[in-house]
């Protein structure tokens, strides 16, 4: 019997299943004439693994090139927002800069995120990046001036509350004016690095603030939506009124502005 039957089927194919990727060119050397269907399976999966791996790699990998190509070197900051489409609670700006080492591996928009890896990605972020800044814009001032004037004023805030002075602002979506150094990407929460983990930022500490609210009024579901119309949030709003988180320019086609809780 040869080297590489030496083992049984079962045994390779374990061993090939259990490999760190960085050994599995070697195994998949080895064992790539192996004719035994178990281990041929586990060869194919193995390759499917291994090519994940790697195009995931260079996902993020061009997450970090393009940022460099559009921001020209220099201190970058990448800006994007959530809650904008929220009925209730704040819109939430997060402001990061990261250095081109460490990578943070696994970065996305964190609408492509399960809650757990956004928790998980948002800590890396936090222990990686050189400045975060976050910018909070409350209910009523959205009434008051409206999203896009919200927009503007919370992006400059969290730019700010970075407290770097950027040669770059890299922000997700249409120009916004929020500074003077900006560029806009549209879908550039999924193709900046750095937008990408404003993102998850922003994300995760607002969803954190709703569940918090959620305890002040436990009627509306805020641990669950975070805010945003889901039919058991509206169906609250209709019972019992709006609450001093609601963004009333927001509610009217479901209660009269003037039922506030």
């Amino acid at each position: 019997m040869s080297a590489t039957h030496a083992a049984s089927a079962r045994e390779v194919a374990a061993l090939i299943s259990g490999a760190p990727e960085q050994e599995l060119d070697l195994l998949l050397d080895r064992y790539g004439d192996d004719p035994r269907r178990q281990v041929v399976h586990a060869i194919e999966a193995a390759v499917r693994r291994r090519d994940r791996a790697r195009a995931e790699r260079e996902r993020v990998l061009g997450m970090y090139r393009l940022q460099d190509e559009l921001s020209g070197g220099g201190v970058v900051v990448g800006v994007d927002e959530v809650g904008r489409g929220a009925l209730a609670g704040p819109l939430t700006i997060g402001a990061v800069v990261l250095p081109a080492e460490p990578i943070v591996w696994g970065i996305n928009d964190s609408k492509q995120l399960s809650p757990k890896r956004r928790s998980e990605l948002a800590a890396d972020i936090v222990c990686r990046a050189e400045a975060i800044g976050i910018a909070h814009v409350a209910p009523e001032a959205i009434d008051a001036v409206g999203m896009a004037a919200a927009l503007r004023v919370g992006m400059a805030q969290a730019v700010e509350d970075t407290g770097v002075d950027p040669d770059c602002v890299l922000i997700d979506g249409n120009p916004v004016h929020a500074h003077p150094k900006e560029r806009t990407l549209v879908k550039g929460d999924a193709r900046i690095a750095s937008i990408a983990a404003a993102s998850i930022v922003a994300k995760v500490t607002r969803d954190d603030l709703m569940v918090g609210y959620s305890g002040e009024y436990p009627e509306y579901h805020l641990d669950e939506c975070k805010g945003y119309g889901s039919p058991s949030h509206i169906e609250a709003i209709r019972m019992h009124g709006l609450t001093p988180l609601h963004r009333v320019s927001f509610c009217g086609n479901f209660i009269e502005p003037a039922r506030l809780f």
